[in-house]
């Protein structure tokens, strides 16, 4: 497969089924169920919501989750630069511009804001 195709359908899929519980997500990611409600309410991750009004998170927003964790961490960034700064970083993936390279450790090849 050449790195130029975009990712099969079916993977895009699973990244955007809804597999996680709050409490699930919360162990992924090493923090408190509060703290995503609390991203939830900030708008940086909104899970889907079951019938029966239940947060499931999927692939996309444990990986949304973690650039934010890395973000504020490690790099000391609060909450609203790490959102500027994947902003950022997804507009020079777009337009083929190499990253810092402290920002190394940061993807956002599949973080949707």
């Amino acid at each position: 497969m050449n790195a130029a195709q975009p990712a099969p359908a079916v993977s895009r899929v699973a990244l955007d089924k809804p597999i996680y519980t709050i409490s699930v997500a919360a162990e992924i990611l090493a923090t408190h169920p509060r703290t995503l409600m609390m991203y939830e309410h900030l708008q940086l991750v909104v899970p889907q919501r079951t019938a029966t009004n239940r947060r499931r998170y999927s692939q996309r927003d444990v990986l949304t989750l973690q650039a934010i964790q890395r973000l504020t961490r490690r790099h000391g960034l609060n909450l609203n630069g790490a959102r500027y700064v994947i902003q950022l970083l997804t507009l020079l993936g777009e337009n083929d511009i190499e990253p810092p390279g402290y920002l190394d450790d940061v993807e956002v090849a599949h973080v949707r804001l």
